[in-house]
């Protein structure tokens, strides 16, 4: 059993449901405002996403089943960041539909070249993304401080302190060339506000309630861009 009172065996089955779930979600918010199976980029952009995602699942089930079950929470304790994550379901919405409708009715001419390459920024932002899970096991979809947690300064978190969002961010801002939508890209730009907002509580909540937060905050100066901010 894991920490969280879930065998292997449960939390295969969980994992199975939900990425059933994800090419049923994914395949309709994106060939429904399309009108078509005929949109390549965004079955690359399906592969893209959900095979690596079977490989850090998989990952993770061997390795910190635990930090699978930190992944499956939902409910945010600090008031502000949930009023930070409805706002960013509104602009997730609209970054998720935007691309299909743009392929239905061509607003935008996206060269294959630029899919291509953001295609590529999309998976080095994920492998990014894996990195962290690989570093962190204390890497919960809510911001929190939990029992025994401690800081972790080695691998991307000695560079950044959020390597999380890093990742993230180049995902989002990305996408919309991905998917050959030039349009998308504005909803995809109010991200960066919301991880700001997001990141900046997250950094309160930590050096108020993790030891010697405030210190590795001295040590790595950068919260995203190294040399920038």
């Amino acid at each position: 059993m894991t920490a969280g009172g879930f065998s292997a065996g449960q939390l295969a089955r969980m994992i199975a449901v939900r990425f059933i779930g994800g090419i049923v979600v994914l395949g309709a918010v994106f060939f429904l405002p399309a009108g078509t199976f005929d949109y390549w980029e965004a079955w690359v952009y399906m592969g893209l996403i959900l095979l690596p995602a079977m490989f850090i699942v998989g990952y993770l089930i061997r390795n910190d089943p635990a930090l699978i079950e930190r992944r499956t929470r939902m409910k945010e304790r600090e008031a502000r960041q949930d009023l930070i994550i409805k706002i960013s379901m509104v602009f997730f919405l609209a970054m998720i539909l935007l691309p299909g409708l743009d392929r239905r009715f061509g607003w935008s001419d996206v060269p294959t070249a630029v899919v291509i390459a953001a295609d590529l920024v999309v998976a080095l932002g994920y492998f990014l993304v894996f990195l962290v899970y690989r570093e962190n096991t204390y890497t919960s979809r809510v911001v929190e401080v939990e029992k025994g947690q401690t800081v972790i300064s080695t691998g991307p978190y000695a560079i950044v302190r959020h390597p999380m969002y890093l990742g993230a961010m180049a995902m989002i801002l990305f996408t919309p060339l991905a998917l050959v939508s030039y349009w998308d890209i504005l909803p995809a730009l109010f991200f960066i506000p919301i991880i700001v907002a997001r990141l900046l509580n997250e950094e309160q909540v930590l050096g108020k309630g993790l030891p010697g937060y405030p210190e590795y905050m001295q040590k790595v100066r950068y919260r995203i861009i190294p040399g920038i901010w």
